[in-house]
Parts: structure tokens; sequence; C-alpha cells
């Protein structure tokens, strides 16, 4: 008993081990002879920012913003970006380790797992991003912190077990049906503005479409992060609904994992 208790533990060091291995390795090759490198991850929401700012606050109203319209702007983008960045490397993640998972007993659940790691870490450099909006706002007066900032870190978790079970069902499919990658890419334009990043949900003119929010996982992680950042504590619906869509994606992508892992090899 005392040597299967060993192994095992043996075992769980090793997946951890190779796990923060792929973490650094997709950190390095995201930003792969880049001039500024990693610096691009504080960089790149910024300028985005600026750009939508610039554009949006001309076209779409604001009313019902309680935030400065930057900080509406960067927060939905950084929140969204975790998921779409983390989702979209995970479709090829277990294709292009094919000679690996061919070689090897590698758990497959490891390369997307990876994959949403790395996104989580670009979230700490993208929060940064937003902490400098956040600063520049607040010395210009139109934005005042608040402790329940802090709180992200109740809401971080369901949004990660989304974006994993998500990894981990597209990740699967695509071994199998590689069309999948262009078909994801135009249902993540069309998940991009149903996700009131740039609007808010009191300025769209089809009550239709309000109505369909509440079913869009998205919006809620956005909002709950938003209403943080407002000086609102979410209420126990809002963690409902954060953690009932991550527990749901999450048990989703792990069963269709473990349904076919046995087929992965030979198709790969």
């Amino acid at each position: 008993m005392q040597t299967i208790k060993y192994d095992r533990t043996r075992e769980l060091r090793q997946r951890a081990f190779l796990l923060s291995m792929l973490v650094r390795r997709n950190i390095k090759n995201q930003y792969y002879r880049s001039f500024i490198g990693v610096l691009w991850t504080v960089l790149n929401p910024l300028l985005n920012m600026l750009v939508m700012a610039f554009v949006f606050s001309m076209i779409f109203g604001r009313q019902g913003m309680e935030i400065d319209y930057s900080v509406y702007i960067l927060s939905g983008n950084i929140i969204f970006g975790v998921m779409r960045s983390s989702t979209s490397g995970s479709l090829p993640c277990l294709v292009n380790q094919r000679d690996m998972l061919q070689k090897t007993k590698v758990s497959i659940a490891l390369f997307p797992t990876a994959n949403v790691l790395s996104s989580l870490v670009t979230f700490g450099f993208s929060f940064i991003a937003l902490i400098i909006v956040m600063f520049v706002r607040w010395l210009a007066g139109a934005y005042t912190f608040c402790w329940e900032t802090l709180l992200i870190l109740t809401t971080l978790p369901a949004l990660t077990l989304f974006s994993l079970g998500i990894s981990y069902f597209l990740s699967t499919l695509y071994v199998f049906f590689r069309d999948i990658k262009h078909i994801y890419s135009v249902i993540l334009t069309l998940w991009t503005y149903l996700t009131p990043l740039f609007y808010t949900v009191s300025a769209l003119k089809n009550p239709a479409v309000s109505k369909f929010m509440v079913f869009n996982p998205m919006f809620h992680y956005v909002e709950t992060f938003r209403d943080m950042l407002a000086g609102r504590i979410p209420t126990g619906v809002e963690y409902l609904f954060c953690y009932g869509f991550a527990f749901l994606s999450l048990a989703i992508g792990w069963l269709f994992l473990r349904a076919v892992k046995n087929k992965i090899a030979a198709q790969l």
C-alpha cells in the first residue's frame, strides 16, 4: 500500500513538472523573436483599449455604465481574452504533440490544461495594464479604487474551469474533425459581438437579445468582474451562474475527452 502511494505521488509530481514546463514553453513561444517580448502582454490590451475607446465611444451610447469607459472596455477585453486565447490555443495542441503522445504515456489532458494556465499568466500581465489605466483615470477623477476589486480571486477559478472544459472538448474534437478550427473562429467572432465588451445591455434596441444574455456564460464573467471594479459585491445568484457554467463546461469537456482518449493516438 505504501509503495502504491509513493508511486502515485511520484506520478503527480512528474505531471506537475511537465505541466509547468509546457506553460513556460507556451509563454516563450508566444513571444519568440519579439523585440520587446512579454511586455506586449501589457502593451497589447492598452493599444486595443485606445483604439476601441476612440472608435466606439462615438458610436454606441454609454447609458448604464457605472465605471469609466476606458476601464469598461479593457476589463471586458481581458476577461474575454482569457477564454478566447486559451480555447483557440488548445485547438491544435494535441495534434501538435503527436510524437510525444504516440511514444509516451503522457496524460492528454496536460496539453490543453497548459494552454489555459498560460492564458492565466497573460491575464496577470494584462491586469497590470488595467491597473495602469485605472490609476490614470483615478488621477483624472474619472475612477475610484475600491477593495471589492480583490474579489476577482473568487470568480477567476470559475472562468478558468469554464475555459478548461471548452479546451478539453475542442482539442479532442480537432483530432477527428480539423474543420472545427475554421468553424470555431466564426463562433468566436459572433460570441465577441454578443458579449457586451464595448457596449452596455441597456443600449441594445432588441429586447430579445437582452434576454438572451442570461444564457451567455461570458456575459456573467465579464459583468461580475466589472461589478467588482465598480465597488459592488456579486450576489449569490451571480456566483451560481459563474460556477454553474464552469462545472457544466468542465464536465462536458472532461467526459468527451475520456470517452475517446483511446482513439486519439490512432487519429493523430
